[in-house]
């Protein structure tokens, strides 16, 4: 047995569902008012056959017209009075489930943005996304339907057995006897469904896992004609939920028809017996009619119990399923972390009227400021050998001197800028002994410094950079941000200080300047991104900025998503900026305007950038080569090529043939 059905073994259906009543919680008056409406209407049916018995014992016996249409008058108010009932209980809860539904969907979503990369690594898309959807709109179903009518079958039943009982107490021993079996069949099918229903639901994630990466990678799919190997995946998987579903119509096709059998061959006995009385004069004509009459409605609330149990333990399931990913773990913040904002906005809780924090100034002037006092000080002659001069493309030129690579720094300016200090990492999920991907990091890039980082591939790159905005926790060591440790910071106000553009430039189906404003800014700044970035093809689109990229950005070609999604990393004029490859995409003439233009933007931000070209390098002050998840030199662009082989063999465009495995993340 796997473990997931282990689990369910050991979790019963009535504690999962019971994990619902914080939601249900609001709304119990309205779903107890419906049990109760729903009560009543369920036994005014019983009383039907105490008016037959009437009817029957009375008018019919006594020849009376009149009285027989009186009867039928009370049989049809009857009917009238529990179809409004019905009805009555089914406004009452429809509106309040839906918003049940919603709540719990819309907290599952928030849930999973706060749930850590290594989580949405492990899982599947296509199972969040059927926890989502189908799972929800079955427990909004469960909630309208089997849970208000496990209870008014049950009162149904006992309220009619006590009906029975009460007109003839042998004939009512006669419809008890099956009690005993039924129970027992229903535990049986009770274990044995829950078990498949969480496979097939299982199965009906992994299924639309497999039609999301379909749709996501339709050019791949065309371009290599894997259309039939992926069709035949799809049918194998359809075929494996097809039989899962078929298992469950089994199970419950049996149940159903012993619970239907059962109970027939009893009244088919009550029947028997009761003619036998009835012949005997032992037994009236009515209460016969009667008898059966409330045996025969009966019968719905006991057949339906297969049903009933069916929908409750799959409900049980997707409640499970559920709250499986409601229980994950979210990004913990560290003890007394820091959420002091540094950016003139007001710490959360101060109180009104309460003055702003002032920026964080850098303990060094960032590049291209006017030289004060202690910048004025610096000169070409006190640069270090080796050391780049300003570029003539920059705006730098001319002005303050960029920080020497061997400058002295002082012991405050040493904690400045963002340090890596004897940072260690591995993936969670990696076996136990394994080496981790980067191990003692130690790098120091200073305030207003730009740092490219090189490496072959798998060497760790794109996880160190993924440490700073902490998508990943350190294993071992700290980072700081202006000798602030980022564990002690909230995630919320490091993502503000922090800003990312990854080598993969995802885009949102929503409008250009919609995506491009998820980096923060004015309007004003927008446009400002979009020059830097050199989107410029923006404004020719049909609706300029308002336009609709449509799913993943396909609409755009592979260049004008990198710089849209650089743009973004841009646009909320960020302190710290990480950059992952930005410019992979781009031909040789725009990479050339988008590296003047973010010269400019460089200066201004403390920058760590992953570069695999030289010029993308020449846009540092300084490189740190990765090798085997350490940094092995530190230097400028050509000391690195004079002094460093492995650096000046990757500078030379040689492909990196090594296996990237789980390193290279």
């Amino acid at each position: 047995m796997s473990e997931t059905h282990a689990a369910i073994k050991d979790q019963s259906a009535t504690r999962s569902l019971l994990r619902l009543w914080p939601y249900v919680r609001p709304i119990r008056t309205r779903l107890f008012s419906a049990a109760f409406v729903a009560i009543v209407a369920s036994c005014l049916g019983l009383v039907i056959p105490l008016v037959l018995k009437w009817i029957v014992d009375g008018p019919v016996a006594e020849h009376d017209p009149g009285g027989v249409w009186l009867g039928a008058l009370y049989l049809l108010l009857l009917g009238l009075a529990e179809a409004a009932l019905f009805g009555y209980r089914r406004w009452l809860v429809a509106r309040p489930l839906a918003r049940v539904e919603a709540e719990m969907r819309a907290d599952l979503y928030r849930h999973v943005q706060r749930l850590p990369v290594s989580f949405h690594d492990r899982w599947a898309s296509g199972q969040l996304l059927s926890r989502g959807t189908t799972d929800l709109m079955l427990l909004r179903m469960f909630l309208a339907f089997p849970l208000t009518f496990l209870v008014v079958n049950a009162v149904t039943i006992l309220a009619g057995f006590a009906i029975l009982l009460s007109q003839q107490w042998s004939l009512g021993l006669v419809l008890l006897v099956p009690v005993i079996p039924l129970v027992i069949l229903c535990s049986l099918f009770e274990t044995r469904y829950s078990l498949v229903a969480r496979q097939a639901q299982d199965q009906v994630g992994d299924l639309t896992t497999v039609v999301e990466e379909s749709v996501l990678g339709i050019r791949i799919i065309k371009g290599f004609g894997q259309h039939r190997s992926q069709a035949l995946a799809f049918r194998e998987l359809s075929r494996r939920l097809r039989g899962t579903e078929l298992a469950k119509a089994r199970l419950l096709a049996g149940l159903w028809g012993l619970i239907t059998t059962i109970p027939e061959l009893a009244i088919g006995a009550a029947l028997v017996l009761g003619t036998v009385q009835v012949a005997d004069g032992d037994l009236s004509a009515g209460t016969l009619v009667a008898f059966l009459s409330t045996a025969l409605a009966l019968r719905w609330p006991v057949e339906s119990i297969g049903f009933l149990l069916a929908m409750s333990q799959e409900s049980a399931t997707a409640t499970a399923r559920f709250f499986e990913a409601m229980d994950a773990q979210e990004e913990a913040e560290a003890p007394g972390a820091s959420t002091s904002h540094s950016s003139g906005e007001l710490p959360p809780g101060a109180p009104q009227g309460a003055a702003p924090l002032e920026p964080l100034e850098p303990l060094e002037p960032p590049r291209g400021s006017a030289p004060g006092p202690a910048s004025a000080a610096a000169s070409p002659a006190d640069r270090a050998p080796g050391a780049l001069p300003p570029d003539p493309r920059s705006s730098n030129a001319g002005g303050a001197e960029l920080l020497p690579a061997g400058a002295e720094l002082g012991a405050v300016d040493q904690a400045a800028g963002i340090r890596f200090e004897g940072v260690t990492f591995r993936y969670p999920d990696a076996a136990d002994g394994s080496a981790p991907v980067l191990s003692r990091i130690d790098l120091h890039i200073r305030p207003g410094e730009t740092m490219a980082l090189v490496g072959g591939t798998g060497s760790g790159k794109t996880t160190l950079t993924a440490l700073v905005p902490r998508l990943h926790e350190v294993s071992g060591g700290r980072i700081t941000l202006d000798g602030e440790d980022i564990a002690h910071m909230t995630r919320e106000r490091l993502r503000g200080l922090v800003s990312v553009a990854f080598e993969e430039p995802t885009l949102f189906s929503t409008s250009v300047g919609d995506n491009v404003a998820m980096g923060g800014g004015s309007p004003d700044d927008l446009e400002r991104a979009l020059d830097i970035a050199q989107a410029q093809f923006v404004r020719r689109l049909p609706q300029g900025v308002d336009t609709q990229v449509g799913e993943q950005g396909l609409s755009l070609s592979g260049g004008q998503r990198q710089r849209l999604a650089l743009a973004r990393a841009v646009v909320g004029r960020p302190r710290f900026l990480i950059l992952d490859d930005p410019l992979s995409a781009l031909d040789v003439h725009t990479e050339a305007l988008v590296e003047a233009a973010l010269r400019r933007v460089l200066q201004d931000t403390t920058a760590l950038v992953v570069a695999h070209r030289p010029s993308t390098v020449l846009l540092a002050d300084r490189v740190a080569l990765l090798s085997e998840g350490r940094i092995t030199a530190v230097g400028t662009h050509q000391e690195l090529l004079r002094s460093n082989a492995e650096y000046a063999w990757l500078m030379s465009g040689a492909d990196d043939r090594h296996d990237e495995g789980e390193d290279g993340r």
